[in-house]
């Protein structure tokens, strides 16, 4: 496949006017485990894959009538139809999972079959005793959570950075995007890879839901489960080399280790429009226990840590004063504990003031049609019935029984690769 122009990378906020998006959208992957294999898939349960994909191209329905829409699977086929760069990933590959001895079987497959294999999971040849006492069905496992295109790598300002996942079971997902970014052709911008990163103390991961581009000048990202402050910590050297000049802004929110909701500061914390936030209320309101950190960067060094009254109150410091709809209203702890499991507060601005989410969250939609988001359904903007153009703030639902599953929402679905200057 060949790209007839490539696309500058350019993501300046988190709610800029949408020019291009990468998706992937769900295949056998998810449905290529059994209950016993789901908490290794990092799932809670086992998707059905026609409900699924369904519900998946309500998303890609709504985002392609607003922006240029790329499948990582196009793009990896792009990648390995080079044969140096198709040598160079699967050896990465192969090294990392211990799975030398499927490099020569990789290798001599077609495109659509090795993409196939790095995605779908390659199954287990069944040739000796110890492989067929060995529990493990797969040489390489399938990528289950790919479809939650946000994780594996963050596009801020003109740069791809490459994450270092949590754990190892989702390691292949930024080995293949940081192959998408640098070797598809599809694509001009810096990498930032985490991968090779030395932690000066404790581990080292980092991972895109925690990670939040506010401003060109300020990135909220939370501490985590899936965020260390060693990750966070190489992520501010690496900006410093980048950003030898000028003044930058780090917030660090830390988050519980439990429930496995709070996976990722975007499960608690999205911007919505210049103005407004969703939050989960006893988190980001309500906090006493978890500390918000303010990183001050100046000419390539930090210069300046403290820790703040919070995350609101920090943004607003900064000339961001949001006003926050909580997740499931205010008035019931049951009710927006329920919406936040099943990503209420996870919610993709395509642009300023218009979002997409889940239309199971019924209070959190309440919520939003109180403060002027009108409440549209992805089947009417797809059919035409509804024009996005026409409305200054709206929520555009998608149907949500299979895809939070998984444990993410329109956020973690989406990954934008491009978006148009906000007039603060």
């Amino acid at each position: 496949m060949r790209f007839p122009k490539k696309l500058t990378i350019d993501v300046q906020s988190e709610i800029g006017a949408l020019d291009a998006v990468l998706l992937h959208t769900p295949g056998p992957e998810v449905e290529n485990m059994t209950p016993r294999m789901a908490q290794r898939a990092l799932y809670s349960d086992i998707l059905n894959l026609s409900i699924a994909r369904k519900e998946y191209e309500q998303i890609e329905g709504v985002l392609s009538r607003v922006a240029r829409t790329y499948q990582v699977r196009d793009l990896l086929a792009a990648v390995l139809d080079k044969p140096e760069c198709r040598q160079e990933l699967v050896t990465k590959i192969c090294v990392a999972e211990q799975a030398g001895s499927c490099f020569d079987t990789l290798m001599a497959m077609s495109t659509p079959q090795l993409v196939k294999a790095l995605i779908e999971g390659l199954p287990a040849k069944i040739d000796t005793l110890t492989a067929f006492l060995n529990e493990d069905y797969y040489s390489l496992f399938p990528l289950y959570n790919f479809y939650f295109t946000r994780d594996s790598s963050v596009t801020i300002g003109n740069n791809a950075l490459i994450c270092r996942m949590a754990n190892q079971v989702r390691a292949r997902e930024a080995m293949i995007m940081d192959a998408i970014y640098r070797n598809s052709g599809a694509f001009a911008c810096g990498t930032i890879d985490l991968q090779n990163a030395v932690p000066t103390r404790g581990p080292l991961f980092m991972e895109g839901g925690d990670v939040l581009v506010a401003r060109d000048d300020i990135l909220v990202i939370g501490n985590g489960m899936r965020t260390s402050a060693a990750g966070i910590d190489a992520l501010i050297q690496r900006f410093c080399e980048l950003c030898p000049v000028g003044k930058k802004h780090i917030l660090v929110q830390q988050l519980p280790s439990a429930p496995e909701s709070f996976i990722h500061l975007d499960m608690v914390f999205t911007l919505l429009d210049r103005d407004k936030c969703m939050v989960f209320e006893p988190l980001i309101l309500h906090n006493r226990s978890y500390k918000t950190v303010h990183i001050t960067l100046e000419d390539g060094r930090v210069s300046r840590i403290r820790a703040v009254s919070g995350l609101l109150p920090a943004l607003r410091s900064l000339g961001m004063d949001l006003d926050p709809i909580s997740c499931g209203g205010s008035s019931d702890s049951w009710v927006s504990e329920r919406e936040q499991w099943h990503s209420g507060s996870n919610m993709f601005a395509f642009a300023p003031g218009k979002v997409l989410c889940y239309a199971r969250n019924e209070a959190t939609l309440q919520e939003m049609a109180k403060h002027g988001f009108e409440v549209l359904s992805a089947r009417d903007v797809m059919a035409g019935k509804k024009k996005l153009d026409e409305y200054a703030r709206c929520c555009v639902t998608i149907q949500g029984s299979e895809l939070p599953r998984g444990g993410g929402g329109a956020r973690c679905m989406t990954m934008p690769l491009a978006r148009k200057a906000v007039e603060w």
